[in-house]
């Protein structure tokens, strides 16, 4: 089915992911649609945080993907290709210094302009179906003062955005990349390494109580931060660190 018949526009929603989520659930959805929200009352992020948005002026986009021979172990491979697909995205329209942060935030210029959330289906020890989420900053010019690294594409080019045309686009770039995974064909981790935020520089950390700087240096094949301490390096899974940004 060609992308154009895959992609669906909706006024208002809770949640794009809930609503592919309930349409999957339903039966009515198939391998790469898509919904776009003009307006997301209840949109949600990773770790249970909501995502802030104005309506008629960001992308609220959720898409649905059937990679029945994704094992549960490599699912961080779905992850690199969405997070490549959004950066193919961003580099077409000639953006600069557009970033991976992992696990999920797509960084422009040292500051946020999109998040990816993945929902999994699991069957034994498949992936059945995922749930692809991604919010983009892209009119919104002002935001809530707890965003303060929030940034959109309107303040980087001073261009004001069509964000459904924007939307279709990026919906063409992240499925483009997933059907390499549904063609069994290899996501590049080394190209995600390339793009990873602040890559051999040192960041500080927080894990629980304790803060920590560390030297960002890759990301593994199952989706841990690699830190270098002094001479050793160490593996971290997500959930298990904060990072702390000036």
């Amino acid at each position: 089915m060609p992308p154009n018949e895959l992609f669906h526009i909706l006024n208002t929603v809770d949640s794009t992911n809930n609503y592919a989520m309930a349409k999957l659930h339903e039966g009515m959805a198939k391998h790469g649609m898509a919904w776009f929200a003009r307006e997301q009352t209840g949109g949600r992020g990773q770790r249970g945080n909501s995502w802030q948005s104005r309506p008629n002026e960001n992308i609220a986009l959720s898409m649905v993907t059937m990679l029945p021979r994704l094992a549960v172990h490599s699912q961080f491979e779905l992850s690199v290709c969405v997070a490549l697909g959004v950066n193919d995205f961003l580099s077409l329209l000639q953006l600069p210094g557009i970033f991976i942060k992992w696990p999920n935030d797509i960084f422009i210029n040292d500051r946020k302009a999109g998040g990816i959330l993945i929902e999994n289906q699991i069957q034994g020890s498949h992936i059945s179906a995922s749930i692809i989420g991604i919010g983009l900053n892209i009119n919104q010019t002002l935001f809530d003062s707890s965003l303060a690294k929030a940034i959109s594409l309107k303040q980087i080019t001073g261009k004001n955005y069509d964000i459904i045309q924007l939307a279709r686009d990026l919906h063409i770039s992240v499925l483009k990349r997933v059907n390499q995974v549904k063609q069994n064909k290899k996501s590049s981790l080394a190209e995600y390494n390339r793009a990873l935020y602040k890559k051999d520089e040192k960041v500080k950390f927080k894990k629980g109580n304790i803060a920590f700087e560390a030297v960002v240096k890759s990301i593994s094949a199952d989706g841990r931060l690699i830190l270098q301490h002094g001479d050793h390096e160490e593996a971290y899974p997500f959930g298990e660190l904060i990072w702390v940004l000036p």
